[in-house]
């Protein structure tokens, strides 16, 4: 289905999630409403929309000027898994202990500055330790099972992932909330930049990978 034939009135019933993964595009509207595409993927535009207030209308009509064309997910678990361990796995990696690094010395320099996010390094810390354990057991435990074509008790692993995306996203938002959404204040320095640009850079890669596994990845062993 093109963009141009996508009508406002098909959008409301569909979930998030759907959305975000048939139509490129449709993940920097979410975001910028403030709709949960990845965590709360299972949920309607509809509803999604009238629990927040906003114009469903609106909405969707962005949604249906996207040029472009709707996608299929892709049908390939093992490409995709490997995507996912590239794009995310990897760079999650490769990105936290620089994160850490920097908002160590933040919280050195800039420790009796009123606007600086208390605890922000325990916080990150913590973070890392979770999202490593639960890549790990993607790695060791689920992946392996999809690659061999599933497994009668893959709900089960799968369910674990959920859960954890779950605890993950709302990390992710506290860490939003305490950062003022990942906005430095005015004489911050270049380090307090560097650290806000990177946790935002975070946020836009966790919600990424969060949503390419609860909506394209796990349906495809969940059916």
């Amino acid at each position: 289905m093109s963009a141009s034939a996508i009508s406002i009135s098909s959008l409301g019933p569909r979930t998030l999630g759907d959305i975000a993964a048939r139509i490129p595009g449709s993940t920097a509207i979410f975001r910028r409403h403030g709709l949960d595409f990845c965590c709360g993927g299972f949920e309607t535009l509809e509803g999604a929309v009238l629990r927040l207030g906003l114009d469903r209308n609106s909405i969707a009509a962005e949604i249906a000027a996207l040029a472009g064309a709707e996608r299929e997910p892709p049908a390939d678990p093992d490409g995709l898994i490997d995507h996912i361990l590239d794009r995310f796995h990897a760079v999650h990696r490769r990105d936290f202990p620089e994160l850490i690094l920097l908002a160590r010395k933040v919280a050195k320099v800039h420790a009796s500055h009123p606007e600086l996010p208390g605890g922000i390094v325990e916080t990150l810390e913590e973070m890392s330790e979770a999202l490593e354990s639960h890549m790990r057991k993607e790695e060791q435990v689920l992946f392996p099972m999809m690659r061999r074509g599933g497994h009668p008790m893959i709900r089960q692993p799968i369910a674990v992932m959920y859960d954890e995306h779950v605890e993950h996203g709302a990390r992710l938002s506290a860490l939003s909330a305490a950062t003022d959404g990942f906005c430095a204040p005015d004489d911050a320095c270049g380090s307090w930049r560097a650290l806000y640009a990177g946790l935002e850079k975070l946020a836009v890669d966790l919600t990424d990978h969060i949503h390419t596994e609860n909506n394209i990845l796990f349906p495809l062993f969940a059916r």
